[in-house]
C-alpha cells in the first residue's frame, strides 16, 4: 500500500515512529533534539494512540541525568520507554546507559547527534556525542536523511524489543534533524504488523512488581564479575540477525534495499569511501557524477554501527578495491585514528587485506558544511600512489597540513532542473517561518520534491539566518549549503553595508532581491565595488522592495515576512503566481483566523503588496568597472585585540568564517579570547532604533541591559559629577 507523503524534518520523522512504539517518553529539552520531545508531547495531549492502543505518557524531568534515571526506572516496571537527546545531554545519561544495556531492557534513545563542547560551546552537529557512548552496550543505528529516519527508525524499536538490546538511533543534528523534505510516512497499522507482540508481553511479564518481586543490580566481587559480564555475548552475537530480519521486512514493504552496510557505486570500484550520516547523500551525488565519466569509485554506507559486523562490511566491499578512505565526524585527540576508521582497520587486518591502502579523514565538526568539492577532494587524493594516511576536508590546515585542497570550482552534482533559493534574514524577523510556509505550499500543492534547511547564527534572535531552499522534479539529496542559487534575497539592508557575500551566490542570469528603503541612486552608494562588478559581469537581475515602509503602512509594524514571501513567489517562478497567492492567503487564514478577520485581512494586504512593491533596477554599465571602495578605518586599541578583530572576528561577522585557516586560532588554542571585543561590534542590524524619552525614564537601566544593538547606553558619573549631583 503506498504511503502518504508529507513535508517534515528528521525530528518529526523520528517522533512519528517513536510515538508508535512507546509507552512512556521521558524528556528533557536540549538543542537540536527538543522538537522530537515537543512533538510527542503535543500528540499525546491531543489523544493520539500508539500501536498498543494507548496515549504515550510523557514525563519531563529536571535534567538529562534525571531523564536517564527515569527511563531506567520506567523500563523496570515493564513500560517500553523512549527518550530524545544530544550532546552533553547524552553524556549525562552514560551511567544509566550501562545499566539499561546490561539489564537487557528494550528502549531507544533518539539522538540528533551534536557537538560536545570543547574549547568552546557549539550547538550544531557532528558525531562526538554518539561516539562517546559506543562502549555502553547500546546498539547504534545511523540514518542519512529524513526519509531514512522515517524508514529505519522502526528497525531500532523492533530490534530492541526482540533482541533485548537497547538502541541509540542517531542522525546528524540540524542537518538531518531540521532539514525539511517531502517524504513518505509509515501507517501505524504497518508498524504494528511488524511488531513482535510476544516479545512485548515477555518483557512486560518481567516487570518489577510487588506481586512477584525480583532482585536486580546486586554487588559482585572480582571472583565472578568478569564471567557474569561475558554472559551477555550471545545477545550481541544474535542481534545483527534480528536487525537484518526487520530491515528485510521493511524492504519488503517499501521496495528498498536497506542492509547493515549498503554499497553505492561502480561494481569494480578501486577507490571507496566508508562513512555514515548525511555526508553519504553528498557522496552519492559525487559517485554518480564520477561513475558517469567512467571512474571506478564507490561508497559504503554504515547503517548498524554497533554491534560492528565485519562480515557484513566485507560482503558489500568491492573485491576490486585498492584504496579506502574512512570518514569520521568526530575528533579524538591523541588517538591513532577516529572510531570508524579503527573499526574498518581491524576488519581489513583480520581479513588479511593488508594490500588495501587505508586512510582516515575528519570532516564536518560543529556542522562545518561538507559540499561536493570536499568529496571530490577525497577521490582525487585516493588517486595518488601514496595518499595522506590522515586528513581533514572542508578547512585549510596550515599548521599541521592535514587538509586536502578543495576541488573548485566543483562540478554541479545536484539533480538536473533543481531550483535553488537562498534567503538572508535576521533571527526573529519571520524569514525562516515564511520559508517553511513556502516550502509547505510548494510541497503540498505541487508534484515537486522539496528541501529546506535553515542555517542559524548561535546568537539566535537578532543573529543572521540563512535559508537554503531547493525545489525540483527529481528527488533531492543535497545536504549542503547552496552557493549557486537561482534566487537570493537579502531581507535586511544592514547586510549590504556589513559586506556579506550574498550576490556572489547568485548564478549568472539569476535574481538578487534586496529589501531596503533606498532609491536606485542610494543603492549605488551602498553597494560595494565587488558586488557591483559581479552583478554587471554576470547579468544578475537586480530587484529592490521596500517591505519595511509597506509593512508599517499596512499596520504590520516590523513584520515584513509576508510581503517578502509574496515577492519571492513572484520572482522565483517556482509555481504559477495566482496559485501561490491563493495558497498563501489560505495559509494566512488558517494561521491568523483565531485573531480575527482584521488580522487576516492585514496579511492578505501584505501578500498583495508583495506582488506590487517589487522594483527592477536597471544596472548601470559603469558597474562593470566600479570605483574602488574607500579603505577601512584604522582600529584603535591594543595590538592583540585589534589583530583578533581584523583577522578573526570581522570575517566571522561577515559570515565568512569558513575562509579562516587553522593558523588564525594558534593564539587561543585553549579557547581564550582578548577582552573588550564587543566595543568594536557595530552590527547596525536594526531598521528602526529607539529614542530616549527623558520625561518618562526612571533610569532603571533595563533598556540598556536588554538592547542587543546597544543603541541606549548608560554612563557612570565621574567622581566630580557624583559630588555635584542634586
Amino acid at each position: 500500500m503506498p504511503r502518504a507523503k508529507q513535508s517534515m524534518d528528521g525530528n518529526t520523522a523520528a517522533a512519528h515512529v517513536a510515538y508508535a512504539f512507546t509507552d512512556v517518553a521521558v524528556i528533557y529539552p536540549i538543542t537540536p533534539s527538543s522538537p522530537m520531545a515537543d512533538t510527542v508531547d503535543q500528540w499525546s495531549a491531543a489523544g493520539l494512540k500508539n500501536i498498543f492502543g494507548n496515549q504515550v505518557k510523557v514525563v519531563e524531568m529536571e535534567s538529562e541525568a534525571g531523564a536517564a534515571g527515569a527511563v531506567h526506572g520506567s523500563l523496570g516496571t515493564g513500560a517500553i520507554t523512549t527518550t530524545f537527546t544530544a550532546s552533553q545531554g547524552l553524556l549525562l545519561m552514560i551511567p544509566n546507559m550501562y545499566k539499561i544495556a546490561a539489564e537487557q531492557l528494550p528502549c531507544v534513545f533518539d539522538v540528533s547527534a551534536r557537538t560536545v563542547a570543547t574549547q568552546s560551546l557549539n550547538i550544531f552537529g557532528d558525531h562526538s556525542d554518539v561516539m562517546a557512548v559506543r562502549q555502553t552496550g547500546f546498539a547504534m543505528l545511523a540514518e542519512s536523511n529524513p526519509q531514512e529516519v522515517m524508514d529505519l527508525s522502526p528497525v531500532a524499536h523492533l530490534s530492541a524489543i526482540e533482541g533485548h538490546v537497547p538502541f541509540v538511533n542517531f542522525f546528524d543534528g540540524f542537518r538531518t534533524s531540521h532539514e525539511i523534505q517531502k517524504i513518505e510516512k509509515w501507517d501505524y497499522a504497518d508498524l504494528k504488523e511488524m511488531c513482535n507482540m510476544e516479545a512485548v508481553e515477555e518483557f512486560r511479564a518481567k516487570a518489577l512488581n510487588p506481586e512477584h518481586p525480583k532482585m536486580r543490580g546486586s554487588h559482585e566481587n572480582g571472583d565472578v564479575f568478569f564471567q557474569h559480564r561475558e554472559a551477555c555475548n550471545p545477545a550481541y552475537e544474535a542481534l545483527p540477525a534480528v536487525v537484518e530480519k526487520y530491515m528485510a521486512k521493511i524492504n519488503e514493504k517499501l521496495g528498498t534495499n536497506y542492509d547493515l552496510f549498503n554499497y553505492y557505486g561502480a561494481e569494480d570500484a578501486d577507490r571507496v569511501i566508508i562513512a555514515m550520516g548525511s555526508i553519504c547523500d553528498v557522496a552519492e551525488e559525487v559517485v554518480d557524477y564520477l561513475t558517469a565519466k567512467g571512474e571506478k569509485v564507490g561508497l559504503v554506507l554504515v547503517r548498524l554501527y554497533r554491534p560492528w559486523v565485519s562480515s557484513a562490511l566485507l560482503k558489500v566491499l568491492p573485491k576490486t578495491v585498492k584504496k579506502i578512505a574512512v570518514l569520521d565526524r568526530t575528533k579524538e585527540p591523541g588517538s591513532l585514528g577516529e572510531p570508524l576508521y579503527l573499526d574498518v582497520a581491524t576488519t581489513l587486518r583480520e581479513a588479511g587485506m593488508n594490500d588495501v591502502v587505508l586512510t582516515g579523514g575528519r570532516y564536518g565538526l560543529g556542522s562545518k558544511d561538507t559540499p561536493p568539492s570536499s568529496v571530490f577532494a577525497i577521490y582525487t587524493e585516493l588517486e595518488k600512489d601514496a595518499p595522506k594516511p590522515r586528513f581533514t576536508i572542508g578547512i585549510t590546515d596550515d599548521v599541521t597540513n592535514l587538509s586536502l585542497p578543495e576541488v573548485k570550482p566543483a562540478p554541479i552534482t545536484s539533480a538536473p532542473g533543481t531550483k535553488e533559493c537562498k534567503f538572508w534574514g535576521l533571527g526573529g524577523d519571520g524569514t525562516v517561518g515564511a520559508n517553511k510556509n513556502s516550502t509547505k505550499i510548494i510541497g503540498d500543492h505541487t508534484d515537486k520534491y522539496i528541501q529546506a534547511y535553515f542555517q542559524y547564527d548561535s546568537k539566535k534572535t537578532g543573529g543572521v539566518t540563512i535559508s537554503h531552499l531547493r525545489f525540483g522534479d527529481k528527488p533531492i539529496r543535497s545536504p549542503y549549503y547552496i552557493n549557486q542559487a537561482d534566487f537570493v534575497a537579502c531581507h535586511n539592508p544592514a547586510y549590504i553595508h556589513m559586506g556579506m557575500k550574498m550576490v556572489q551566490d547568485v548564478k549568472p542570469g539569476g535574481v538578487f532581491m534586496i529589501n531596503c528603503q533606498w532609491t536606485d541612486e542610494e543603492l549605488d552608494e551602498h553597494l560595494n565595488a565587488a558586488d557591483k562588478k559581479y552583478i554587471a559581469d554576470n547579468n544578475i537581475q537586480l530587484y529592490t522592495i521596500n517591505a519595511i515602509d509597506k509593512a508599517i503602512e499596512i499596520g504590520m509594524g516590523k513584520r515584513t515576512n509576508t510581503i517578502l514571501q509574496s515577492a519571492f513567489f513572484k520572482l522565483a517562478d517556482v509555481m504559477p503566481i495566482d496559485d501561490a497567492v491563493e495558497y498563501m492567503k489560505a495559509a494566512a487564514k488558517k494561521s491568523y483566523g483565531k485573531k480575527g478577520d482584521a488580522v487576516v485581512q492585514m496579511n492578505w494586504k501584505a501578500i498583495d503588496a508583495g506582488l506590487d512593491a517589487v522594483h527592477k533596477v536597471e544596472v548601470p554599465a559603469s558597474w562593470s568597472n566600479p570605483a574602488a571602495d574607500p579603505a577601512p578605518k584604522a582600529l584603535k586599541g591594543p595590538d592583540a585585540l585589534v589583530k583578533q578583530i581584523r583577522d578573526v572576528m570581522e570575517p566571522i561577522a561577515r559570515m565568512d568564517g569558513d575562509s579562516l585557516p587553522v593558523s588564525a586560532f594558534e593564539g587561543n588554542v585553549n579557547g581564550e579570547w582578548e577582552q573588550g571585543a564587543s566595543a568594536y561590534e557595530k552590527r547596525g542590524t536594526a531598521v528602526m532604533v529607539p529614542e530616549w524619552d527623558a520625561e518618562k525614564c526612571i533610569q532603571c537601566n533595563q533598556c540598556a541591559f536588554v538592547c542587543s544593538h546597544a543603541t541606549i547606553r548608560p554612563f557612570c558619573l565621574t567622581a566630580d559629577e557624583a559630588a555635584n549631583a542634586p
